[in-house]
């Protein structure tokens, strides 16, 4: 594919988002729809990238954009569901959709029957977690949306490997699939945090903002390649890369901080742009590879069509079937751990809206992409044109028919938990009142024992306007000295401002790693904090020149 043709892609795609939004449109929506109809405009070249390219250029910054904005806590309070719906999930999806594939379709053996249950069992949360934060779903429904869509590629691809290479006859490096997960698993995770921790490490002591940037901008594609050499799951590293870099410390410089949050989201939006209008793109491309090796297109989309049923079916049958199973245990050991946040489950309501939000995305089609076109044989790959049309179809149909109809279903079922808004204002009081207690020790500090380079008398001159924080203007009468000593006065100023707001910034870091304070509220506390740190920081450093 050439490059001005890609880059009118891209052009095309930020367009489409770009009026999508400003119409009030679900953006994937619109450009998967766009995207299909214009595959058929006479002239449009067929748009096609190899597989690893998408999923080691456009996954990794995905994925670790979403675990760099993720919080542990919530993570790690939540693995019991986001283990069950991204591993567990994905596996029982990948069996019944192989074995009803194998049934339903007579170009399908078996082996290549579950590599197409392992082509579209993993859900793509991009568009599920965009309507859900437009709606307000509960935050511990969005955790848990988040967290599968950060393992379930992981579990879904090694399933992949596993299964194509049955039906090639190509060897593993291990020979058991328990123990071959498991090395996924393990290096993938090992391979995430030795990068992570060099990178962590580098960046302590350059002391550059837009270098320290750069450095997370090559983290996710080096932590992907690195385990992907290894044979390891590169996805897993990616994650896990992006848990340590976005865990939130009291040493990152502001400036950085804030340049990240600016970078990521708009790396987000360019990336998910494309990939949406990409996979509308592939449509006409898709039928005509049916037609090239003589199927019957119309019998082909039928099975489509009917393994996407299959497909949606299955996650909230296997949600509802965990659901209960899980109850009945409890209730009959009579077991029930209060501070098991497992345990506390879900309601049937908000069960219903997790088992919708199962839209597949671009791994299902970079996956289907990859599969071989011959065994090691030389026999060709059984069914694999049925295999590309089918992903086709379960992505774009899950994301059509989910994606419309989950806003909807979300404001039926009214499934906000009444509890969560009381949670978050305690616990923005408990940080704002931290704040003020971390303030106020440092301004006492700061008055008994004064600051290097200015004298007690001019601290305690400025305590006043920095507890009130008033604004520091100049009068354009007053005499030279005058001028020059409130200049003096607003360097003091701005110093102490931005010496509070650090010891602001590790009083809620310190409550937060003791568990006192929530991760999510910290980090939306934070965002305040950083603003008028950057902006102290920035008169300091003018002021110095």
């Amino acid at each position: 594919m050439d490059g001005p043709v890609l880059l009118l892609v891209v052009i095309f795609a930020v367009g489409v988002a770009g009026f999508a939004k400003r119409l009030d449109l679900q953006v994937p929506l619109v450009l998967v729809a766009v995207g299909s109809v214009a595959s058929f405009i006479p002239g449009v070249p067929h748009i096609s990238l190899a597989p690893d390219l998408i999923l080691g250029v456009v996954l990794p910054p995905l994925l670790y954009s979403a675990a760099l904005n993720f919080s542990f806590v919530s993570f790690r309070k939540n693995l019991g569901h986001i283990l069950r719906l991204g591993i567990v999930m994905v596996v029982v999806t990948t069996a019944a959709v192989g074995y009803f594939a194998n049934w339903l379709v007579p170009e399908l053996t078996l082996g290549a029957a579950l590599v197409l249950g392992s082509v579209v069992a993993p859900p793509d949360a991009v568009a599920a977690v965009a309507v859900g934060r437009k709606l307000g779903l509960p935050s511990r429904m969005m955790a848990i949306l988040t967290g599968e869509s950060l393992v379930n590629d992981a579990a879904a691809l090694t399933l992949f490997t596993l299964t194509v290479a049955s039906v090639t006859g190509k060897k593993i490096a291990i020979d058991s699939p328990i123990v071959f997960f498991a090395y996924e698993i393990i290096g993938g995770v090992l391979v995430g945090l030795i990068l992570s921790r060099f990178v962590r490490f580098v960046r302590s002591r350059i002391q550059d903002s837009a270098l320290e940037t750069v450095l997370g901008l090559v983290l996710p594609f080096a932590a992907y390649l690195a385990a992907e050499e290894i044979h390891a799951s590169g996805v897993l590293a990616v994650v896990t890369a992006g848990f340590v870099l976005g865990r939130v410390t009291a040493d990152v410089p502001v400036t950085t901080r804030i340049q990240e949050r600016q970078v990521w989201p708009t790396i987000d939006l360019l990336l998910e742009a494309f990939v949406f209008a990409y996979m509308g793109l592939q449509l006409r491309f898709v039928i005509a590879e049916v037609h090239r090796v003589g199927l019957p297109v119309v019998h082909i989309f039928g099975y489509a069509l009917l393994i996407l049923v299959v497909v949606i079916a299955v996650r909230p049958a296997w949600i509802f079937v965990d659901t209960g199973g899980r109850a009945l245990v409890r209730l009959t050991l009579r077991r029930r751990d209060p501070d098991d946040s497992d345990a506390m489950g879900l309601t049937w309501k908000q069960n219903l809206v997790l088992s919708w939000a199962g839209m597949r995305g671009v791994v299902t089609l970079a996956a289907a992409s990859g599969v071989p076109l011959s065994t090691v044989a030389g026999d060709e790959f059984p069914g694999r044109p049925v295999i590309v049309a089918v992903a086709f179809v379960v992505a774009v149909g899950t994301l059509l028919i989910q994606g419309l109809t989950l806003p909807l279903l979300i404001r039926r079922l009214d499934v906000a938990d009444p509890h969560e808004e009381e949670e978050n204002v305690e616990q923005t009081e408990l940080a704002r009142a931290i704040s003020r207690a971390a303030a106020e020790t440092y301004l006492t500090e700061a008055a008994q024992n004064g600051i290097d380079g200015a004298t007690k008398e001019s601290v305690e001159a400025v305590l006043v306007r920095v507890r009130r924080s008033v604004r520091a203007r100049m009068d354009a009468d007053e005499t030279e000295d005058r001028e020059e000593q409130l200049a003096r006065a607003g360097a003091l100023f701005d110093k102490l401002r931005r010496n509070v707001l650090v010891a602001q910034r590790h009083a809620l870091v310190k409550a937060r790693d003791s568990g006192e304070l929530d991760d999510e509220v910290l980090r939306s506390v934070l965002d305040g904090l950083d603003v008028e740190e950057a902006a102290a920081e920035s008169r300091i450093q003018r002021r110095a020149l």
